[in-house]
């Protein structure tokens, strides 16, 4: 796959899945906005964002001769619009950060604590775990709800910039994955209990129920959780961000 059209909520989260789908870093890809998306206003006149996302053809470089190098040993003074532009050599330039997987992490720990600044919150500490191409950072602070927003709402979206902060700095592909509080953990407990009272609901009325508009995140959690059941089946229904999940008894 060498490119893929995404639909998300914001083009933010539409390139972030895309990269995920095709399992490139940002710098291998071309990035066509399609449509930028509306948020609407209490629910209406939302569209969500679509990208189009192309890996680009890495080009093989020859490499140059040693006996061809031209080494430039003393500073010249170039005159460029009356601004004098000092030409170094080779051995006086600045070094220029190469992509590692550790910058990017560094990188990305540095953007969230800049977030978390400017939302008056000054005690944040983050611990990282690797898990393989998973990077999971972990956020304590006594201002936790604040970085969680309603139904983890904030904490999606720091997540999806991140992994984009992330993305623009790792030479290989890694996931950003966030938790505060060990939030993320609660939820899928509290979601796999919805998720069974509202199938028994289901066969018990023989009505399909309905769930509100939820991430793909939360939607997956509930797929999953009632996998097993062969009295039921869940399936999602309209477009992000109000897209949701049904569940329907099997009669």
């Amino acid at each position: 796959m060498n490119q893929i059209t995404q639909t998300a909520p914001t083009k933010e989260e539409a390139i972030t899945i895309a990269l995920e789908k095709l399992g490139v870093p940002m710098q291998d890809v071309s990035i066509t906005v399609v449509e930028e998306g509306k948020k609407g206003f209490l629910g209406f006149g939302v569209k969500p964002a679509v990208v189009q996302v192309t890996v680009l053809k890495k080009e093989i470089v020859e490499e140059v001769p040693k006996t061809e190098k031209i080494e430039i040993e003393q500073p010249q003074q170039v005159q460029l619009h009356n601004t004098e532009v000092s030409v170094l050599s080779e051995k006086e330039e600045t070094p220029v950060k190469q992509q590692t997987n550790e910058l990017a992490i560094e990188e990305t720990t540095r953007y969230i604590e800049k977030i978390a600044k400017e939302m008056k919150i000054d005690d944040l500490v983050i611990t990282e775990k690797r898990d393989g191409k998973f990077v999971h950072l972990h956020l304590n602070s006594d201002k936790a709800a604040l970085l969680i927003g309603k139904r983890g709402q904030t904490l999606n979206a720091l997540e999806n910039l991140s992994q984009l902060v992330a993305n623009k700095f790792s030479n290989s592909f890694i996931i950003i994955k966030l938790d505060v509080g060990n939030y993320r953990e609660r939820r899928r407990e509290s979601l796999e209990q919805l998720a069974e009272r509202m199938a028994d609901k289901a066969v018990r009325t023989g009505k399909k129920v309905e769930f509100e508009p939820m991430s793909s995140f939360e939607r997956k959690i509930i797929h999953h959780a009632l996998s097993v059941r062969v009295d039921i089946e869940t399936y999602s229904m309209g477009t992000d961000p109000n897209r949701y999940l049904v569940i329907e008894p099997i009669k």
